[in-house]
């Protein structure tokens, strides 16, 4: 069963950030806490004590870093609350111990969480989330929406701060998973009063130096023909949906599709970047692919990445 909100649902219920209480778990606790308190959801705090590494020193050792964590979140919730972080907005901090995926997992289908927001080192390297190896079974698992908030994001939400959200990036490659985030792009586009922009990334084609002139031209005319192409395609997508309050702009870009990615979203000082997951029965494998385009985006993005998996 999905526990993915609809689009139509834009109010989200409930937002949780996983923490390991670490200085790159700030940003996305602000930015989880600022989305919680804008939508009135249910705020939850969740971090799991992995049972890694405590098997061969016995039960007692996991036991007591169980506790010693209960102590340290019971310090982080106090100071939430003091510093009026938590006023009037209706919380609970969940603490576990175990296998960290399995835990998370748990509390996402018990609580019904509808957006889990976790931070990220901004190394290129998988792996490298907040979380450690566990961040792989978040994206290609995880049923609700992943917010992904990485080192090179601003430090305060527009959400929180009050100003205007800049444009939200939606990169598409025209497959299921993609299509399927499309919606998720419009609604917020349309709930914040901002621009979508809507991309689509072509393989560059290299032209050798040297080159006939009309195999050159014939080459050039390919491109731009591809590009017309996908450039109707956009426009299509976008009119099967709910009409857009902010006219979009639709963008057919070539080259490295992380790389162009990063580069058009820094162009427009984008918010948000919005990228679909497809559903795989081979979820393992997948998942552990270096040149994932939606790993290396979410390193290396100066703003928060959205994914949705179909």
């Amino acid at each position: 069963m999905t526990l993915v909100a609809r689009p139509d649902d834009a109010p989200l219920q409930s937002v949780m950030v996983a923490t390991d209480f670490s200085d790159a778990s700030q940003k996305p606790l602000r930015r989880a806490l600022a989305i919680a308190r804008h939508y009135k959801a249910k705020f939850y705090l969740a971090h799991v004590v992995s049972s890694l590494g405590f098997k061969l020193a016995g039960p007692g050792a996991a036991t007591e870093a169980a506790n010693a964590v209960r102590r340290e979140t019971r310090q982080w919730e106090d100071g939430l609350v003091r510093s009026g972080a938590l006023a009037g907005l209706d919380h609970e901090v969940i603490v576990r111990e175990g296998e960290v995926w399995e835990e998370l997992k748990e509390i996402l289908t018990q609580e019904k969480i509808d957006m889990l927001v976790v931070g990220t080192h901004g190394r290129r390297a998988l792996g490298k989330l907040v979380l450690g190896s566990v961040a792989e079974q978040i994206f290609r698992h995880a049923d609700c929406l992943v917010l992904t908030v990485g080192p090179g994001s601003s430090p305060d939400s527009p959400v929180e701060t009050g100003r205007g959200l800049g444009p939200i990036l939606f990169a598409t490659d025209f497959k299921e998973g993609s299509l399927h985030a499309l919606r998720y792009a419009i609604s917020y586009a349309n709930h914040f009063g901002t621009k979508l922009v809507l991309l689509h990334v072509l393989p560059a084609v290299p032209m050798s130096d040297g080159a006939q002139r009309p195999a050159a031209e014939s080459a050039r005319d390919a491109q731009e023909q591809a590009r017309a192409d996908r450039l109707r395609r956009l426009e299509a997508l976008a009119s099967q949906h709910t009409k857009l309050i902010v006219p979009p702009e639709f963008l057919v870009e070539f080259g490295s599709p992380s790389e162009t990615i990063l580069q058009v979203a820094n162009r427009f000082d984008a918010d948000a970047i919005v990228m679909g997951l497809r559903h795989t029965t081979h979820i393992g494998a997948a998942s552990h692919l270096p040149w994932a385009v939606a790993y290396q985006v979410v390193c290396a993005a100066s703003c928060p990445v959205l994914t949705v998996r179909n």
